[in-house]
């Protein structure tokens, strides 16, 4: 109990102490606002831009959510696709290894080409889903192959068909490597899609990227702050959703996910 309550405390003070620092040395060692402004500057811009600040962050969740969501379809079916055939497996799978070895900066102006600058947002998310998609793939396949042998065997000794077997015992086997590949994707579909929009350099994409771009071009310091900020944010509670998800699946068979 103890533990749990440091573990929520020590962070907020730290953070708390960091804040007052930073206020007090802008200030001790007058740095000038658009070299490092002071908190407060920060979180004065939400009081002035906060609407469109607000407005990009609700962009680049819906792309990243779109693309997360598109990640764990894909890779866990390619996954069960894997599982079920060796031909697919060894047919598909190096190409799933180089879209995940190439950089996604190399290839974002090949695909902003190919979707056209009008339809940037649609590179965003395919770019987006490219991040996050092979984590899903490479931890599901694994836990579908952990599966243990001994089970295995009492399915077939029951003459369980496969679709008996990945239902009840191929599924429930992997999920904790399924569900540790989903949190990695979650935050990698954030990056990706903030790479992307970096990488498309548009207007049309209207994300945070964008504002941290227009706001840098302008030397507006703190208002590049207040989007970091948000994207921050938006990491956190994105991974606090997944860790509560696999939490809940996983308590009641994994007693170390418990603390």
């Amino acid at each position: 109990m103890l533990m749990r309550g440091l573990r929520i405390i020590l962070p907020i003070a730290l953070f708390l102490g960091v804040i007052r620092f930073w206020e007090w040395s802008v200030v001790y060692w007058e740095i000038k606002p658009f070299i490092l402004p002071p908190p407060s500057a920060i979180l004065a811009v939400f009081a002035t831009d906060g609407a469109s600040l607000l407005g990009s962050a609700w962009t680049t969740l819906g792309t990243t959510l779109a693309a997360f969501t598109l990640a764990v379809v894909s890779g866990t079916a390619l996954a069960a696709l894997f599982a079920s055939s060796r031909i697919a497996e060894a047919a598909l799978s190096p190409y799933a290894v180089i879209l995940q070895v190439t950089p996604i900066i190399a290839i974002a102006p090949l695909i902003i080409v190919w979707v056209g600058l009008d339809n940037a947002w649609l590179a965003v998310l395919i770019l987006a889903w490219i991040a996050a998609f092979f984590p899903v793939l490479a931890s599901a396949t694994a836990g579908l192959k952990a599966v243990d042998p001994n089970l295995r065997d009492l399915f077939r000794l029951y003459r369980a068909d496969f679709r008996q077997t990945f239902i009840r015992l191929m599924v429930p086997s992997s999920l904790p490597y399924l569900l540790a590949g989903i949190k990695t994707a979650g935050g990698l579909a954030l990056v990706g899609a903030v790479v992307a929009e970096f990488a498309a350099a548009s207007g049309n994409t209207n994300g945070l990227a964008w504002r941290i771009l227009e706001a840098g071009n302008r030397l507006q310091i703190a208002k590049m702050f207040a989007a970091l900020l948000l994207l921050a944010l938006m990491g956190v509670i994105l991974y606090a959703i997944l860790s509560f998800v696999e939490w809940l699946l996983l308590h009641r068979w994994h007693g170390d996910r418990r603390a």
